[in-house]
């Protein structure tokens, strides 16, 4: 399945967003574009297209989404009724993969990918690997009974790490059960910030 394999701390300097907590290591010790002549280098100013691009590009990269998965995506937000950023954000927190992250499960969402791309994870009971499937409200995500013997898990569960993992108000963890469940729609709040959803909007509606 297609991703993105690429270096994210460099992408992270050159869109000067940290992608991931390892990112915002690298981006608090190096804080330049990426290349040659990054330290000397300064950020120019950009056209209204490349601001919009470049937020287009935030969103992408943070969520792991590949630019025809995330055109298809905004195509589908574009259809319903109501603001269109919103929705687009409420689509991207609710792909299967985020939603393990955001649960706990995975300290990354690299590895959220991972963990659903290997079937360690069901939804509603059933074995389900697509890291895009868009979970619903009273949909249940928990890691397999057969996959809770693995040392990752149980070191979860053992080691009390979810315990102080809090999963934001639109999911419902259960921590000894490896469980979540989705008791809300996310609004645009509950998204990651510094991303402009009017921008990409009008990138895709040029």
């Amino acid at each position: 399945m297609a991703r993105y394999r690429g270096p994210v701390a460099k992408v992270s300097r050159r869109l000067d967003l940290a992608i991931t907590e390892k990112a915002a290591k690298v981006m608090a010790k190096r804080k330049f574009p990426p290349g040659q002549h990054g330290p000397t280098a300064r950020r120019r100013q950009i056209s209204d297209y490349g601001m919009q691009l470049q937020e287009k590009q935030k969103a992408r990269h943070m969520y792991g989404v590949l630019e025809r998965q995330f055109r298809r995506l905004f195509e589908k937000a574009q259809r319903q009724s109501g603001e269109t950023g919103a929705y687009m954000f409420s689509l991207l927190e609710r792909r299967l993969d985020n939603v393990v992250y955001r649960l706990g499960l995975a300290q990354t969402r690299r590895q959220a990918r991972q963990l659903v791309t290997h079937g360690h994870v069901t939804v509603n009971g059933r074995k389900t690997n697509i890291p895009s499937y868009t979970v619903q409200v009273g949909e249940t995500i928990a890691v397999r009974p057969e996959s809770r013997r693995r040392d990752y898990f149980r070191n979860l569960v053992d080691g009390g790490e979810l315990n102080g993992r809090q999963p934001p108000d639109w999911l419902r963890l259960n921590p000894l059960a490896l469980a979540g469940e989705i008791v809300a729609m996310p609004s645009r709040e509950d998204a990651e910030q510094g991303i402009n959803a009017q921008l990409i909007v009008e990138f895709y509606s040029r």
